[in-house]
């Protein structure tokens, strides 16, 4: 069975039948099943859904999904053992599952096109960006290429198996990386440090950096110079500079009173923002859209931003030919701090 097919398997026949001769399948990005309510799937590229049928999604069919998915961990997400796919649940006050959504998973290549030169300086690279952007893939990708083609000692801390694949043995889109799964998502800093100080890579790959714990974390291995490839909650530069559990991966932000000589020097107020240490990650890439990208210098653009300033970036897009460009110093498109 293919990976797509074991997609399929989880889903009632009658979707099952439906999505398979559907001639957009190819662009599938997930199915939406919830108690009570039409079934629908949603495609890449594609803003809302589209209804599967005409009547409501009924609990013996969530009971079947929940039984050929298997266990759900404790970030009520699960895998299909073998594939990329992840199926996440929703649950009532009591526990019963009354809503999964089922995203298909893709080893998609050509993402790493976008970010290739950049990974040969060896510096560590944060990628942010709304949900489907592609994150997950660019990780994966970018885990392949340092493993096979930079023969570099990789390791993924795979909390939810969405890098590798859920199931024992990765999955092959990851080349030869090595992975390390999470018990639970409480525990990624952990075993981000164990990942360290017992396997001895020369690059840690995590997905979706969110705790203070993690922040920190990161910070130790960068200190120790292991090159981190992750991922963090937030869509531009500045959610990470205001939120004050991120905002150590790109430095920190420290409230400084200046002297009347100084202020007056700077021609700015008494009590200013400023950058509190050298930021974690060297680079940090806003994924506005699958095929644009907006690079930072994280040291630059953090002091400039705090500054008032408007930074000067990379932009990185596709053409017609779908050929990537990067155009130099530009303007960043700022929001207010």
């Amino acid at each position: 069975m293919n990976a797509f097919g074991a997609f399929w398997q989880i889903l009632p026949s009658d979707l099952r039948d439906r999505l398979q001769n559907d001639s957009k399948r190819g662009q599938l990005l997930e199915v939406i099943l919830d108690l009570g309510r039409l079934p629908e799937a949603r495609y890449l590229g594609e803003f809302g859904g589209k209804y599967l049928r005409s009547t409501e999604v009924s609990v013996e069919e969530l009971e079947y999904a929940q039984s050929a998915v298997g266990e759900f961990g404790g970030d009520n997400r699960a895998g299909i053992e073998g594939t990329l796919h992840r199926i996440s649940a929703i649950r009532s006050r009591k526990g019963a599952i009354v809503g999964l959504t089922c995203r298909v998973g893709r080893a998609v290549s050509g993402h790493i096109d976008m970010v290739y030169d950049l990974l040969h300086y060896g510096k560590s690279i944060l990628f942010v960006g709304r949900p489907g952007v592609g994150k997950t893939t660019v990780m994966r990708e970018i885990a392949r290429v340092l493993s096979d083609e930079f023969q570099k000692r990789v390791v993924i801390v795979d909390t939810s198996n969405e890098i590798g694949g859920d199931g024992d043995i990765p999955h092959s889109a990851i080349g030869t990386a090595r992975r390390m799964q999470v018990p639970e998502p409480s525990l990624q800093h952990k075993v981000m440090i164990e990942a360290v100080e017992n396997h001895m890579p020369e690059v840690i790959i995590v997905d979706e950096i969110g705790t203070e714990a993690e922040a920190h974390a990161c910070r130790s291995i960068a200190e120790r110079g292991v090159m981190l490839i992750g991922t963090a909650h937030g869509e531009w530069l500045e959610n990470i500079i205001k939120n004050p559990i991120l905002s150590d991966l790109i430095g920190g932000v420290d409230t400084v009173t200046l002297g009347d000589e100084e202020a007056r020097a700077r021609r700015c107020q008494k009590s200013i923002l400023e950058r509190k240490a050298p930021p974690t990650f060297y680079f940090l890439i806003e994924m506005r859209e699958r095929h644009y990208w907006v690079t930072h210098k994280t040291e630059k653009s953090v002091d400039m931003l705090l500054r008032g300033k408007t930074p000067l970036v990379e932009i990185r897009k596709r053409d017609d030919r779908f050929n990537v460009v990067v155009d130099r110093w530009k303007t960043y498109d700022r929001h207010d701090i």
